[in-house]
């Protein structure tokens, strides 16, 4: 038998956080974060941190684990969230897993290739090929060379498209193929609940009040900090975060300040749409329509996760 493990989802501004936090508050649990902003630190209004009280209430994991201008990667999240788990197992605990991150998720659920490391100088090649002759000559390369990447890896993706032409440059295979060769199976019994509320218009609402109350509480001012520092850019994945990445352009002076809120909120709809698409397409997920903690703890009981009620 599998140890279990317990996965709460779902789109950005669903809920799902403060949903997870009052199940660990009933339950003897611990919180692993699945979300790629929450690993850096100093980024905490813009990622919707879980703030200093929350977090000595309950125990957070993979939260301030990186500083911005070091990038994390979906392999070594399964890496740190397997030993992180185990660990809160052997406390005699249940690990709580709670993001958005779907690419994390997944790597936790499938197993991951093993890539090779990022090669700076094809990288750096890769990124003058594409300020020359633009991304979509890029993704039209990829096209040709690994169709099914392609098809998956959208032009207006520069991460992942810069990502799988140099994973082929550096070995002469597919990142397409190279995932089939080696998938490791998870470790654990996931059981997958999601936040999907059917209200498409609410949840853009909430998406809106939540940027405002953000921008009020000195998000601005945090995304300074990070531009002042002088060792940061746009391209790394820290400043690439949705929000981080318009208030960054704001403070370049590429765009004004209702340009950056509305950009911001465009890209985070954008966003919880990704979201949804993911899970519409995920296997034996349970689906909530709001954050609901009797209908999750209902969920669990069912899965003989929980003791009845």
């Amino acid at each position: 038998m599998k140890p279990n493990a317990i996965v709460i989802t779902g789109p950005t501004a669903c809920g799902k956080s403060d949903l997870a936090i009052e199940i660990a508050r009933t339950y003897s649990m611990e919180i692993v974060s699945v979300d790629s902003a929450l690993v850096y630190r100093t980024m905490d209004i813009g990622t919707a941190k879980p703030g200093a009280k929350v977090r000595q209430e309950i125990v957070h994991h993979l939260i301030d684990i990186r500083d911005p201008a070091d990038p994390y990667s979906a392999a070594e999240f399964r890496t740190d969230a397997i030993k992180v788990i185990e660990e809160i197992h052997n406390r005699g605990k249940l690990p709580l897993l709670v993001g958005g991150t779907m690419l994390y998720l997944k790597a936790l659920k499938d197993g991951i290739a093993d890539l090779p490391p990022a090669d700076a100088q094809v990288r750096t090649r890769i990124l003058e090929q594409a300020e020359s002759e633009g991304w979509p000559a890029l993704h039209k390369k990829l096209q040709r060379v690994d169709p099914e990447a392609a098809l998956r890896i959208s032009c207006n993706d520069p991460q992942r498209l810069q990502r799988a032409l140099e994973v082929y440059e550096i070995t002469g295979e597919t990142i397409t193929a190279l995932h089939r060769l080696q998938r490791s199976e998870c470790p654990f019994h996931l059981i997958e609940v999601a936040v999907m509320p059917a209200d498409r218009k609410a949840l853009h609402q909430r998406i809106v009040v939540r940027f405002d109350e953000m921008l009020a509480r000195g998000f601005i001012a945090e995304v300074q900090e990070l531009y002042e520092r002088g060792d940061l850019n746009p391209e790394l994945p820290s400043i690439k975060a949705v929000g981080y990445r318009q208030a960054w352009a704001y403070l370049e002076g590429h765009i004004d300040y209702e340009t950056m809120r509305e950009k911001a909120v465009i890209a985070t709809r954008q966003l919880a749409k990704r979201q949804y698409t993911w899970l519409r397409r995920w296997k034996n997920l349970h689906l909530v329509d709001s954050p609901n903690p009797a209908q999750v703890l209902k969920i669990l009981e069912r899965a003989s996760i929980l003791p009845l009620s």
